[in-house]
């Protein structure tokens, strides 16, 4: 499926619709105490860059978002796939992107967290070459927080 992925600014409807989604599987998932979601507001504030993943159609197929922690290292948020558009390759693509993208602005590390319960992402992130870390942030002490890092 061909996919064209850019920049966006979260604020659309497409885009909050994925945000909608995201938010129903984590909190299926998990109590709403151990979500770190992030909100349009926090989406737009400055530094956040958030990736968007299009079908051919123009459709909003796949999102992610990166953080800055400081200078040289980011935060990948926000990493979710309409599930019709799962098992393409896509948020490989995605995350081919942002890592090419980081490493061009002297982004060094890749940091992220997820779920112990979301089994398709520790699956995933160890395969792309993320190693398990130390909790950071406010992960530390979440008995659900998974932890990667990747440097670049």
């Amino acid at each position: 499926m061909p996919v064209t992925i850019s920049i966006e600014p979260p604020r659309q409807s497409d885009v909050r619709a994925l945000l909608r989604l995201s938010s129903e599987f984590t909190l299926a998932l998990y109590p709403e105490e151990n979500n770190y979601l992030l909100s349009l507001e926090q989406l737009e504030l400055p530094g956040v860059r958030v990736y968007v993943a299009r079908a051919d159609t123009g459709d909003a197929i796949g999102i992610a978002a990166v953080v800055p922690l400081d200078t040289d290292t980011v935060e990948l948020k926000s990493m979710f796939v309409r599930p019709s558009a799962r098992g393409l390759g896509l948020a490989r693509q995605l995350l081919n992107r942002i890592e090419t993208d980081a490493a061009g602005r002297g982004i060094r590390q890749l940091r992220l967290e997820t779920g112990s319960r979301h089994d398709a992402a520790l699956s995933f992130y160890a395969r792309v070459g993320y190693e398990r870390t130390p909790a950071f942030g406010p992960y530390v002490g979440d008995e659900f927080s998974v932890c990667f890092a990747k440097n670049l």
